[in-house]
């Protein structure tokens, strides 16, 4: 698959536990009701280790991670938080401990798989290749 395994447009397809994990994370209702179903369409530009992560939201609202792998950097969370996180590579798959989750990302026959982990509830994301 080599280095440039994640650059591409992703559009949701399916997700399991939703509910249970914002519960789990402590999302707002409202915020957690906007995540519901929502066809986010994911953007990834990577360049070898450095990666720009970019979640389009229906109705126009954007959220972007700016990350180079091995190296501190400013992160958003699915809430709107703010804090400092080193994204790590492990077996090809990329690894962010967020302050309540752990989160990690991986290609899987051609698709995005994200998978949250938050005490002991797992959330997991599909989305499917559109560009």
């Amino acid at each position: 698959q080599g280095n440039m395994a994640f650059a591409g447009k992703y559009e949701f397809e399916g997700d399991e536990n939703y509910d249970e994990f914002v519960k789990a994370i402590g999302l707002p209702n409202d915020k957690a009701e906007m995540g519901r179903n929502c066809k986010i369409v994911t953007e990834v530009v990577q360049n070898g280790n450095d990666f720009t992560w970019t979640q389009h939201f229906p109705g126009g609202r954007t959220t972007t991670n700016t990350f180079t792998i091995g190296k501190e950097a400013d992160m958003e969370t699915m809430g709107a938080r703010k804090f400092k996180a080193t994204v790590k590579m492990e077996d090809g798959k990329i690894v962010a401990d967020f302050p309540n989750y752990r989160h990690t990302a991986e290609i899987s026959g051609g698709k995005l798989v994200e998978i949250s982990t938050a005490a002991g509830i797992v959330y997991k994301r599909t989305s499917k290749r559109i560009a």
